[in-house]
């Protein structure tokens, strides 16, 4: 794997996303390692719950805007379908973490932005450092964020999806907690071992129990979860071919101010 690694402490595993110059921005490349570590952990029958982190001073970043730069300048007909393409192998790596019969705990510690931000959400518990900060902000870019607002609105309820959606304000470890969505932050140096510690907990009671909860809790009580992230992977790459979003990702790319049509 390119850009991930994976360490085995005991029963629990690190996925460690090394893009740390880019704030682990989600390419195809990064997506398809994140696959393969999470099927390979899968397959390790010593290890019973995972810690999702990212290497440097980010969790992620989001969508890296670059390929999608390259999208847009492709002919129309070609483009449609990596648009496609593109949101639907992001959705495929959020469905298959919640299907994951292991818990799997995100160590926050920064951004966590826009895609970035659905990574932690399909992770079972979110521990955030102090400096973490939460973020859907794809509507800024003339975006839709369709798989982020699913699993915010699963995860912290309409209200705050619907805040966080359309407004792309960020908001912090602290807020995180008070909604929900986060334990209560801890020293950056403290990340990884409280995180840990967390996974441990949820590898007390026997396997099937802990498969069978984390099936409960995502396929049953959320049983319209993934028709919403492919309801949303669709919406997102719809939106994608419009004028707005082509100009949001061009500003991005060449770093100015978008001059929306």
């Amino acid at each position: 794997m390119q850009h991930v690694d994976v360490k085995i402490h005991g029963n629990v595993a690190t996925i460690l996303m090394d893009r740390a110059s880019v704030r682990n921005s989600l390419h195809p490349t990064l997506i398809e390692d994140l696959q393969t570590a999470f099927s390979d952990v899968h397959q390790e029958k010593r290890v019973r719950a995972v810690v999702l982190s990212g290497s440097g001073d980010h969790f992620c970043a989001g969508t890296d805007l670059r390929v999608f730069g390259e999208i847009v300048a492709l002919p129309e007909e070609e483009s449609f379908a990596q648009w496609h393409a593109a949101w639907g192998h992001l959705t495929e790596l959020f469905e298959s973490m919640l299907r994951f019969p292991k818990p799997i705990v995100a160590a926050v510690d920064g951004a966590a932005i826009g895609a970035g931000l659905g990574l932690a959400l399909a992770c079972d518990i979110i521990v955030p450092s102090t400096r973490a900060s939460f973020g859907a902000n794809a509507v800024r870019r003339g975006l839709v964020g369709g798989a982020t607002a699913a699993l915010l609105a699963f995860r912290a309820g309409g209200a705050t999806a619907a805040r966080m959606t359309l407004t792309g304000e960020a908001i912090d470890a602290d807020e995180a907690w008070r909604l929900g969505l986060a334990l209560s932050p801890v020293l950056p140096d403290q990340i990884w071992v409280t995180a840990k510690e967390v996974a441990e907990k949820c590898s007390h009671g026997p396997r099937e129990a802990v498969q069978a909860t984390k099936r409960l809790l995502n396929e049953s009580i959320g049983e319209t979860l993934m028709t919403q992230l492919a309801a949303g992977a669709a919406d997102s790459a719809t939106a994608c071919t419009t004028e707005s979003a082509i100009e949001g990702i061009q500003s991005f790319l060449e770093q100015r101010t978008p001059k929306w049509p």
